[in-house]
């Protein structure tokens, strides 16, 4: 064997050892198979459930910020036609943005994918003393139409995964 094939073997398997070290070092000091558990969740934070529903799974209720008579009614039949769970609908408090979403952990997902419709423009309001997954819309001044699912769609690559709310931790997903 000539020297330059004995050298490029020693090369390749020096290369080979140093993958296979950086690959053990990497699988050891791995953090994220613990990261989303309640493990090192403080005493009394409610866990948040950051699962993306189907739309025939969220339910919302719809309330009209506005002047603007019907508003509600119509909103929710297009959340309906899109197969959403709407709940309720009616007058709620003014509100001057597009839209607010009222939440609690277990509506963190539901209230995440909403944001989407709005392509992130509705401010969030979570209340970790709330109990249900239902999510509150609350139509506002600057609301339009809701977004197409195209722009939806991309809405939702933009805004990324879910995060738990500041005071909250993610919840398991075997407790979902």
């Amino acid at each position: 064997m000539s020297f330059a094939r004995v050298r490029a073997l020693v090369v390749v398997g020096l290369l080979a050892l140093v993958a296979l070290v950086f690959v053990v070092v990497a699988v050891v000091r791995d953090t994220q198979g613990s990261g989303a558990n309640a493990r090192g969740c403080p005493e009394g934070w409610p866990l948040a459930d950051l699962a993306l529903r189907n739309y025939k799974d969220v339910k919302i209720n719809i309330l009209n910020g506005t002047n603007e008579p019907g508003l509600a009614g119509s909103v929710a039949d297009d959340f309906r036609n899109r197969k959403f769970q709407v709940k309720k609908q009616g007058n709620g408090a003014h509100f001057e943005g597009v839209a607010l979403l009222r939440f609690g952990p277990k509506g963190v997902g539901s209230a995440h994918l909403l944001r989407a419709f709005f392509l992130n423009n509705a401010e969030r309001d979570y209340d970790a003393k709330r109990q249900d997954d239902t999510v509150d819309v609350v139509l506002g001044d600057g609301f339009q139409q809701l977004a197409t699912t195209t722009e939806v769609n991309q809405s939702l690559g933009d805004l990324g995964a879910p995060v738990a709310p500041e005071g909250s931790c993610p919840m398991p997903a075997e407790d979902r």
